[in-house]
């Protein structure tokens, strides 16, 4: 047992001695350090994200209300909902019934009647809108144990008069802390699984991606080393020590880096880039033991890495390698292909899990695409290589040959672009994924803004009708729609009443018309904005208006300028027990959930670029050191310096332009499948074609740039005993 340690550790110190004297070993062990830090930062990103939805769910249960039928509720609660800009903002109106209400966590006490608790990200965004006198007094902030985050926008507002009675939309509360609350940012919240699938299938992927380019460079070095330990009775464990001493360090240095943002994160709460959402630091900070956890296995995962990439023949009966370099492994091609087969497949599962098997098709399917293109590559070497040598042609027989002989190669040049344009591609469908309602109030916000307000009540007499006139800004227009189903005989349609002068107004007959008078060409796009939401469209002259408790009613405000939507907002909510919602026209389609979907891809596919960006510039780098060293004799024997532009035309720049085509093809169904799968969502034809031409261009910089490389070493080259 002794002399195995003895053995172990004279292997781990000559891994370690290899790391500082390996040719480009600088270059591989700040490629390590990335790496390991980029793992490791996906992973704690995916340990703070688990311990964020546990502490939001513990904080909405600790504020959930106890719902009750009975005589014992102490409190009338109910919910309602607004917005600030986009963002949409939850309302909880309440009336004590007794001093002793009860109070949910982060509230100390209920205010006066007709003020109101606000949160602290509602007071810092709304402010500019009116927000601290919108709903009543500012009397204080709900403190962070009563927020789900503290980026939640949230307000308590305590009536000014006692609600009517029977009215169904109050509910009676004796406690809080039920579980399951589900008001604020808890009422659309998606499952654990989509934002951890989305951060490793964006930054996850890459980042694993770099750990594999920074593993293999400079392997030729170590591959003909492991090969003398194999020729030396050396077993598969004496190997593994060797690799592990040399990547140990960078890679331990790297995770510990990756702390540096989870250590932030834990003392003081973090806004997140460009979402606004605001990490709890008391979330992270109580996740260290699963962070440290995570770190660990992440670091373990790039040593498993270092070590994967660098076998041999394991029959003995050679000391050649049989690294990745000379061969593509089968096992990567039937990866490849199980990648496709659950893209395929994900169509046919139930609907709750198509997601998640596609999205895990589609990480197999890019992680492994490049060893097919490698594949394709390496056939074509050989083909390169006898057409050279039959046309007397120096550059591509050589090239040929290099591309046969080395395929592992293409593999990290193309890995960068196949994977980049794989997250581009992606970044693009799943930021058009707003769904039709969604495209549209973008559309109208464009052509009309907030000119045209939605205004929807319980009920309104006539004489609250007239007040909430009176509050209006100058110039307003005040309308009434109703909605009228016929039922199967007839479309349903909607009529616009107002009196005669709001309808000329807008350059509309008061005769029940449909038909728009000429007129101002900014209210006539008012009036086809209406018709586009509402379809069937009519008018009529209504002398007094009101709104009907049935729900078929609502108001319209029509206003002379936009901006004017918080004054419209402030009006509606300081009438008598207000229980209406005010949005401009489609503008609750703004505020959804999905329409803040784009910002979480935006920014887990930027990290993911980011990753990508190292690793191709490593990969490049690696390949330039090679090339550089083994081309620059060529001159010598050619005479001439063409052949260092042809080398790596053919060797570099053809099969990473094959790689682009293939990986464009694919891209292109693999979107059109997912639109398909999801059914909605478009493909930007014109983002695909700038990344296929980017990476074309990138193709023929990096074999431009290879040449220039060989042909500056030729001048300095001397032959060696080597």
């Amino acid at each position: 047992m002794q002399e195995r340690a003895r053995t172990a550790g004279k292997l781990f110190r000559i891994g370690l001695a290899a790391g500082r004297s390996t040719p480009g070993d600088r270059l591989r062990w700040w490629g390590l350090f990335c790496a390991a830090a980029a793992v490791a930062f996906v992973t704690l990103a995916t340990a703070a994200t688990v311990a964020t939805y546990h502490g939001r769910e513990t904080r909405a249960d600790a504020r959930g209300p106890v719902i009750t039928f009975s005589k014992d509720a102490t409190l009338l609660y109910r919910e309602g909902i607004d917005s600030v800009g986009s963002r949409p903002v939850a309302i909880v109106f309440v009336h004590p019934l007794t001093p002793e209400a009860p109070l949910p966590a982060g509230v100390a006490r209920w205010p006066d009647p007709g003020e109101v608790l606000l949160s602290p990200e509602l007071v810092r965004t709304g402010r500019g809108e009116g927000i601290l006198n919108r709903y009543g007094r500012f009397a204080g902030t709900i403190t962070n144990d009563g927020l789900v985050t503290p980026s939640e926008r949230i307000a308590y507002v305590r009536v000014a008069d006692s609600p009517p009675k029977g009215d169904p939309r109050w509910m009676g509360v004796s406690a809080f802390g039920s579980g399951g609350g589900a008001t604020g940012e808890m009422a659309d919240q998606p499952s654990l699984a989509s934002p951890v699938l989305a951060l490793w299938a964006l930054a996850g992927l890459p980042a694993l991606a770099l750990a594999v380019v920074a593993a293999r460079v400079g392997s030729r070095t170590r591959d003909r080393r492991s090969s003398l330990l194999q020729a030396l009775g050396g077993t598969w464990r004496h190997r593994m020590i060797v690799n592990i001493g040399e990547a140990a360090i960078p890679a331990a240095l790297g995770t510990l880096t990756a702390f540096v943002p989870y250590a932030a994160a834990s003392v003081r709460d973090t806004r997140l880039a460009p979402t606004g959402y605001i990490l709890d630091h008391r979330d992270v900070w109580a996740e260290w033991p699963a962070a440290l956890a995570s770190a660990a296995v992440s670091l373990l995962v790039v040593l498993g890495i270092v070590v994967g990439t660098h076998r041999i023949a394991r029959d003995g009966t050679s000391t050649r390698p049989a690294s990745f370099t000379s061969r593509v492994p089968a096992w990567r091609l039937v990866a490849c292909g199980v990648g496709v087969a659950l893209v395929l497949t994900s169509q046919y599962v139930p609907r709750k899990a198509q997601l998640v098997v596609f999205t895990c098709g589609t990480v197999v399917m890019w992680a492994f695409l490049s060893s097919v293109v490698a594949l394709l590559t390496r056939h074509l070497g050989s083909w390169l290589a006898a057409n050279g040598k039959r046309r007397g042609h120096a550059g591509r027989m050589i090239g040929g040959r290099w591309t046969h002989a080395h395929p592992g190669v293409i593999v990290r040049l193309a890995l960068a672009m196949v994977i980049g344009i794989g997250i581009v591609a992606q970044m693009q469908v799943w930021t058009s994924r707003l769904g039709v309602h969604s495209q549209a109030a973008v559309a109208t916000h464009q052509r009309i803004k907030d000119t045209v307000i939605e205004v929807t009540a319980s009920g309104m007499t006539a004489p609250e009708t007239d007040r909430f006139r009176s509050s209006l800004p100058s110039g307003s227009i005040l309308l009434n729609r109703t909605f009228y189903d016929p039922g199967a005989s007839r479309d349903p349609w909607t009529t616009i009443g107002g009196s005669c002068r709001d309808l000329r107004k807008l350059h509309v007959a008061c005769d029940g018309d449909a038909r728009a008078l000429t007129g101002s060409s900014a209210q006539l796009a008012k009036v086809e904005e209406m018709r586009r939401w509402y379809g069937d469209l009519r008018f009529t002259q209504v002398p007094r208006i009101s709104v009907k408790p049935d729900g078929t009613q609502s108001l319209l405000v029509v206003t002379p300028a936009p901006g004017q939507l918080a004054a419209v907002k402030q009006a509606a909510f300081t009438l008598p027990n207000p229980s209406v919602q005010v949005e401009a026209l489609g503008g609750n389609w703004l505020g959804s959930s999905r329409s803040r979907l784009p910002n979480w891809i935006q920014l887990f596919g930027v990290t993911g670029i980011l990753f990508i960006l190292v690793a191709g510039s490593m990969s490049a780098a690696a390949e330039f050191v090679r090339v550089r060293h083994a081309l620059a004799p060529l001159s010598v024997l050619t005479g001439h310096r063409r052949v260092f532009r042809s080398v790596t035309s053919w060797h570099l720049t053809v099969p990473l332009l094959i790689s682009t085509v293939v990986t464009g093809a694919v891209t292109a169904w693999h979107s059109v499948f997912f639109i398909a799968l999801v059914q909605e969502g478009s493909v930007s034809w014109t983002i695909l074609g700038y990344g296929i031409t980017a990476c074309a261009a990138v193709s023929l910089t990096v074999g431009s740039l290879g040449a220039r490389a060989a042909s500056r070493e030729a001048n300095q080259w001397r032959p060696t005993a080597d």
